[in-house]
């Protein structure tokens, strides 16, 4: 779990920041998805597991949100998205 940012961002190329910035903050957001998806699975108290998958699904959202801002910031991380959505659907498509 990250409770600080894992990468030195005093070696980041200035405008960089704010991609390993974002890609950080969506690395997070994964994490808690999956912890709070894990913790809902362990746990029988119907009450608690609700607002866990509630929770959940609010981190989905940002992940949404870091994943815009990213993409606005990294045209290759656009379109490198793009071709892999891409080869899915062909991959599928077989």
């Amino acid at each position: 779990m990250l409770s600080k940012i894992p990468i030195d961002l005093s070696s980041v190329a200035p405008e960089d920041i704010n991609k390993e910035i974002l890609r950080t903050a969506v690395i997070a957001e994964l994490d808690a998805i999956s912890l709070y998806e894990q913790m809902a699975a362990l746990t029988e108290n119907a009450e608690v597991k609700q607002v866990l998958l509630d929770v959940a699904k609010e981190e989905k959202t940002h992940v949404g949100e870091f994943q815009t801002l990213l993409l606005r910031e990294d045209d290759q991380q656009e379109y490198e998205l793009k071709m892999g959505q891409k080869e899915v659907e062909e991959m599928l498509e077989k």
